[in-house]
C-alpha cells in the first residue's frame, strides 16, 4: 500500500468515557479514523493519563509506525512505568490497528497475517461468592445446551484469599459437581485468583487432577513467581497465568523462568497487540502456548479474537464471558454488534479494522477530551 506519510499523520485524538470503560478514536490529516478502547476499570482514570502522557507525544506523529509509537512513549514516560499507563497506551494502539485496517480494507486478523474464522471459545463464569456450586452447575450446563460451549472455567478459593475458600467446602463441593452436570468430555478449567500459599495449592491441584481439570490459573499471589512454579512442578495439571502483568522485563523473565505453562496476557492490561505479539513471541520460543485473558465482553474480547486467530502457537480457545447486566451492568448497550457464541465458537470479524462498532447512543452520554494538533 502507498500512502503518502503526511496523508498518516495523526492530528486529532479523542477519549468517551465513563468510570468503568473508554473509547479512543483516532483521526489523520487525510480524514481517516480508527476506534480504539482503553482497559475497563477507572477507564476515567485511564483517560487523563491519556491525555496527559500518551497522546501529547502521538499527535503529528506517523499513524501507521505502531509499534515504534507505542516503544517511544514507554520511553518519553520512562518515570511512570506501570499499569495505567499501559492501559492509557493500549487505546491509542488498538485505535491506530482500527484505522490501518479501515484504510486497507482488512480486517486486524488479516493484517497480522491471520484469516478470520470462528475461534473456539471457553465459556467463563465471573461468580464466585454469588453462586453456589448447585447453581453454577447447573448454569454451565444450560449454556452448554444452549450455546454449544465444549470448555468451561469457574472459580475456586476466594480472591488473594490467603488460602481460605470463600465460604467452608466450596471448592470441594463445586468441582465435582460441575464434572457431573457437564459430563467427562467437557473441558474443564479453575480460577483461583491468586488464592493460595504453594501447599494450599499443590493440594487443590491433585484434587483437580483428580477430576480432570486441565487448567489450573493464577494458583497463588501472581507476584509471587517462586510460589506458583513451586506448584507448576509439583503438578501434571497446566498452571497458567499472567493475566495482571503489564512490565515486559516481568514478562521475559516469567517465561525465561518456566513460572507457567501457559502464558496469559490481557492486551487491554499489557498495553496493545504490539507488546501482546512480543509476550506471545516469546512464548513460542520457550513451546508455551497462549491462552489470553478477556474476562468481559467490551472490545477486549474482540481484539484477542484476532490477535490469537494469527498467533501461531494460540490456545485452543479464547475466554468468552457468560455473565450478563446483573454481573456487569456497564456493557450494556456499549456495542452495536457484540460478539455471539454459537456451537462453541465466535467468529472473528471479517469487516476492516475490528469489525465492531461503538454505540452511539452510548458515546453521546460519555465524557469527552480531545488533543489535537494546534490551530
Amino acid at each position: 500500500m502507498d500512502l503518502a506519510a503526511a496523508d498518516m499523520k495523526i492530528t486529532r485524538l479523542e477519549s468517551f468515557t465513563t468510570p468503568d470503560v473508554g473509547f479512543v478514536r483516532a483521526t489523520c490529516e487525510d480524514g481517516s479514523q480508527g476506534w480504539g478502547q482503553f482497559s475497563p476499570y477507572n477507564a476515567d482514570i485511564t483517560a487523563t493519563v491519556f491525555h496527559r502522557q500518551v497522546a501529547r507525544w502521538a499527535i503529528g506523529e506517523d499513524a501507521f509506525a505502531i509499534d515504534d509509537l507505542i516503544a517511544t512513549i514507554g520511553e518519553r514516560e520512562h518515570k511512570f512505568p506501570g499499569s495505567y499507563l499501559c492501559r492509557a497506551m493500549t487505546g491509542l494502539d488498538t485505535a491506530l490497528w482500527d484505522l490501518r485496517g479501515r484504510k486497507e480494507r482488512k480486517s486486524v486478523c488479516e493484517l497480522l497475517g491471520g484469516t478470520p474464522r470462528p475461534f473456539p471459545v471457553y465459556a467463563s463464569s465471573m461468580k464466585r461468592g454469588e453462586i453456589t456450586p448447585e447453581a453454577e452447575a447447573e448454569r454451565l450446563a444450560r449454556l452448554r445446551d444452549i450455546h454449544g460451549y465444549r470448555a468451561f472455567k469457574f472459580r475456586v478459593g476466594r480472591e488473594c484469599g490467603r488460602d481460605q475458600d470463600e465460604w467452608p467446602g466450596r471448592t470441594d463441593a463445586i468441582v465435582p459437581q460441575v464434572r457431573a452436570a457437564l459430563g467427562q468430555e467437557a473441558t474443564l478449567l479453575v480460577d483461583a485468583n491468586s488464592g493460595y500459599s504453594p501447599a494450599r495449592a499443590i493440594s487443590v491441584g491433585r484434587m483437580l487432577q483428580d477430576h480432570g481439570v486441565a487448567h489450573f490459573e493464577e494458583p497463588c499471589p501472581y507476584w509471587e513467581h517462586a510460589w506458583t512454579r513451586e506448584v507448576r512442578e509439583a503438578l501434571d495439571i497446566d498452571v497458567t497465568g499472567g493475566e495482571q502483568d503489564c512490565d515486559l522485563a516481568v514478562w521475559r523473565a516469567m517465561i525465561e523462568g518456566r513460572v507457567v505453562d501457559v502464558v496469559q496476557p490481557d492486551l487491554c492490561y499489557i498495553g496493545g497487540v504490539g507488546r501482546m505479539l512480543t509476550v506471545a513471541r516469546w512464548a513460542a520460543e520457550a513451546g508455551l502456548p497462549v491462552t489470553p485473558h478477556s474476562a468481559n465482553q467490551s472490545m477486549v474480547t474482540v481484539f484477542t479474537l484476532h490477535v490469537m486467530g494469527a498467533l501461531a502457537n494460540a490456545g485452543p480457545y479464547v475466554e468468552f464471558s457468560i455473565e450478563g447486566p446483573d454481573y456487569y451492568p456497564w456493557e450494556q448497550g456499549l456495542l452495536r454488534n457484540p460478539p455471539k457464541a454459537r456451537d462453541g465458537m465466535v467468529a472473528i470479524p471479517s469487516e476492516p479494522g475490528w469489525g465492531v462498532e461503538i454505540e452511539p447512543d452510548w458515546l453521546d452520554r460519555a465524557q469527552y477530551h480531545v488533543t489535537e494538533v494546534s490551530a
